[in-house]
């Protein structure tokens, strides 16, 4: 067993995938970090439940929709790690720059700002991981560059609760985590140096030679239904907040114990994949639908139990969303395949983001409902979906 994991640690594929996910590492550190506080940090700047979540919901849909756009250019251009770097450093710096935020006004477009540099970046950086898919298998190499994902999203909320725990600010918070910006970019300039033309390694052909199929669509539309109920952590942070459930220093808390529950689904969800992919996938969805009715309603158990299924869906479109991608994407348009994919997403995001932010303050049984029935609608598409794959080339 000591001489198996050797070998898989030694392999080309398997040590790139470590590497970008240490840069994912102190990347979610710092986005996730002030994903933390985002809400109630523009709460403090006067905005409204619905300018916190249409926010949120505003950035998902750029970081989603704008991907179509890098991918396609990364395709035509060839120079994905020159769209990457620049990604990268926009996602990155835009969030410790939230410190020098004087109005909600200006918090806002940062918020926008940093999902832009996410949506630049996320396509190359998924289509140069699957090319190391046909030696490790597409859920497991998504799982453990979304349990590193996650290893850094649960560091970064944990950080910011110190500070708030220290009797620190907000904008002490966003100034800390300039650090794992620049660790971040500083692991990131590795890579290419070790690895500069990733489709080197992909040893057996792992996507259709070309076109965009029916259960490519079905995915997609899947995926939107999914995303519409998956409720932002900024809506429930100013949730959280602003109903007094608990104090403002457990809310990071919070978000780190469901991203740590995240980063065991990933590696959980990732292996159980490969060997039976679908039924993953719908048991998934469905434990992730049951976030909504626990996180809102109920006492502190209740919502314990819905930051683990709040995990859960995360873990779910981080990880297992690629590798369905991973299993239709053409051969030659891998990076605006999952650009256009996330860009369907991303409506689901901003739909689901307006919905709810609009019904917190009118009705929060009817927002659950909204957020359950949403994902639950997508279980029978994934089915059809799967009915419409090609087989393997």
């Amino acid at each position: 067993m000591a001489r198996s994991r050797l070998m898989i640690g030694s392999s080309p594929a398997f040590n790139f995938v470590l590497t970008m996910g240490v840069v994912n590492l102190f990347g979610d550190m710092t986005y996730e970090g002030g994903g933390a506080i985002n809400g109630q940090f523009m709460a403090t700047l006067g905005a409204s439940a619905a300018v916190v979540s249409i926010t949120a919901g505003l950035g998902e849909f750029l970081g989603y929709s704008l991907r179509s756009v890098s991918g396609y250019i990364a395709d035509r251009t060839g120079r994905y790690w020159l769209i990457t770097f620049i990604g990268y450093a926009i996602n990155l710096l835009a969030v410790p720059a939230m410190a020098l935020a004087g109005n909600w006004q200006v918090a806002a477009l940062l918020i926008l700002a940093e999902r832009i540099g996410r949506a630049i970046r996320k396509p190359t950086v998924e289509a140069m991981l699957s090319y190391t898919t046909g030696k490790h298998g597409k859920g497991w190499v998504y799982g453990v560059n979304t349990a590193l994902d996650e290893t850094g999203a649960t560091l970064g909320p944990l950080i910011m609760s110190l500070v708030l725990f220290l009797h620190g600010d907000y904008r002490t918070g966003y100034a800390l985590l300039l650090t794992s910006s620049v660790l971040a970019i500083g692991a990131l300039v590795v890579a290419p140096i070790n690895f500069p033309v990733p489709s080197r390694m992909e040893q057996v052909r792992t996507a259709p030679p070309s076109g965009l199929g029916p259960s490519y669509w079905l995915y997609m539309v899947a995926a939107v239904c999914f995303a519409a109920g998956l409720i932002s952590y900024e809506l429930v942070g100013y949730h959280l907040a602003t109903a007094k459930i608990v104090t403002e220093q457990w809310i990071p808390v919070l978000l780190a114990f469901s991203t740590g529950c995240g980063v065991i689904a990933s590696l959980v969800l990732g292996k159980l994949y490969d060997r039976s992919p679908l039924p993953t996938l719908l048991v998934a969805v469905f434990l992730s639908s049951l976030f909504s009715p626990f996180a809102f309603f109920g006492g502190s158990p209740a919502l314990l139990a819905g930051m683990v299924f709040w995990g859960i869906g995360y873990a779910t479109q981080d990880t297992l969303f690629k590798a369905v991608v991973a299993s239709v994407l053409p051969e030659g348009e891998r990076n605006l395949a999952f650009g256009l994919f996330y860009t369907g997403y991303g409506v689901g995001w901003l739909i689901g983001s307006v919905v709810t932010g609009l019904l917190y303050e009118q009705s929060r049984v009817a927002l659950v409902v909204f957020a359950v029935l949403a994902q639950l609608i997508s279980l029978p598409l994934f089915v059809i979906a799967k009915r419409q794959e090609p087989s393997p080339p």
